[in-house]
């Protein structure tokens, strides 16, 4: 088993403080867990940026003059 799963849960429960769904109903649920990944991703990739190591753009910068 890989153990990376491991410290994307310590994220969402610690630094996000997620402890508990707010919805009932798997399909409440299951958008409320794809919107947790969806910012944590966010949050990933604005560290990412903020660090300048993706060495690109994500919109391609135009120098023509």
């Amino acid at each position: 088993r890989s153990i990376q799963a491991e410290g994307a849960f310590a994220v969402v429960k610690a630094d996000m403080s997620f402890r508990r769904f707010l919805t009932r109903g798997n399909k409440n649920v299951l958008v409320e867990t794809m919107l947790l990944a969806m910012a944590y991703n966010i949050q990933k990739l604005h560290c990412k940026i903020q660090a300048e190591k993706l060495n690109r753009h994500l919109i391609p910068v135009d120098n023509a003059a």
